[in-house]
């Protein structure tokens, strides 16, 4: 159980970062840029549901449906800027974009979920474990949900109730 509460810690990380570049260096998300932030929520909901209502394999499916899922926009994102002379979209951290940490955590993500698949298989452990509720698990939760709301606010400042621009410089609900 406590891996589930690090994998949602390990999400609200991810989103924290983005909101970092998005709010002190002025950098929006593009429209690929926050479909990989929903992805990165859909995955934090399957550990989180995981801890907050007990360990399934149905929370597990989502987790790697939502990895695949983001890990594909991000493989197009990447497929995007490969032509030479592309600087790329945003800034780099450690020297990559956000949209190749985007893919390399995805795939980190599912080689997780089949680790402990494996692991649960070689301890002969079938039964999974029950919810953990307690001030440690509600402060992830917590944390957790303050991020969904503030991605879900921020889209909405963007993009207002249509299509988001593919390069964004400005909030379309703030100008």
């Amino acid at each position: 159980m406590t891996l589930n509460m690090l994998g949602v810690l390990g999400i609200s990380l991810v989103l924290t970062v983005a909101f970092y570049y998005q709010l002190a260096l002025g950098e929006l998300p593009c429209p690929l840029c926050l479909l990989q932030r929903a992805g990165f929520i859909a995955i934090g909901m399957g550990f989180l549901f995981n801890l907050r209502i007990g360990e399934r394999g149905s929370h597990y499916a989502m987790i790697l449906i939502a990895s695949l899922v983001t890990g594909f926009i991000s493989i197009r994102q990447v497929a995007l800027h490969l032509a030479p002379g592309d600087p790329g979209y945003g800034t780099t951290l450690l020297g990559l974009h956000f949209y190749t940490w985007a893919l390399i955590a995805a795939v980190g993500i599912v080689c997780y979920v089949a680790l402990a698949f494996v692991l649960k298989d070689v301890t002969g452990s079938r039964d999974w474990d029950p919810p953990l509720n307690g001030p440690a698990s509600n402060a992830v939760f917590a944390i957790f949900a303050l991020l969904v709301a503030a991605n879900l606010l921020s889209t909405v400042l963007e993009c207002g109730a249509g299509q988001c621009d593919d390069n964004p410089v400005h909030y379309l609900l703030l100008r």
